[in-house]
């Protein structure tokens, strides 16, 4: 199995419902390392997994798209704890719609699958992995 993985980064505000997150329970921001990683089993007529440069616009798109917002505030998250686990899916399945819709290419529709991981730390990280 191929892969690459392209890199971003994202800013967000969230507080979490339930004893379980102590203190997190309190609005806090959270920093993450977003990593990206696109797998298939061939590579493409151009010998490549999909084009770095579109992956890596698309992932910036889709964190765009969360990046410095409260998102107890935003209305697709209403009554919705944003764990690390749940934000990689969520990016991980707004990339897919993307592949999907050619936004990276002819050559991705080759694509397998695909990992999202968000770090919070050097020490822990969070990831969501699906078909595509």
């Amino acid at each position: 199995m191929f892969s690459i993985t392209v890199r971003d980064h994202l800013m967000i505000a969230h507080s979490f419902r339930g004893e379980v997150f102590g203190p997190a329970q309190r609005l806090h921001g959270a920093t993450f390392l977003v990593d990206a990683t696109f797998r298939r089993a061939e590579l493409d007529a151009d010998n490549i997994v999909v084009d770095i440069g579109l992956a890596t616009r698309e992932l910036n798109a889709v964190v765009g798209e969360l990046n410095y917002r409260n998102l107890d505030e935003e209305p697709a998250f209403a009554d919705t704890n944003t764990s690390t686990e749940f934000l990689a899916k969520v990016i991980a399945d707004r990339l897919a719609e993307r592949v999907h819709a050619g936004a990276l290419g002819e050559g991705a529709r080759g694509l397998s699958g695909l990992t999202v991981t968000l770090h919070e730390s050097h020490i822990a990280w969070a990831s969501y992995e699906r078909g595509l």
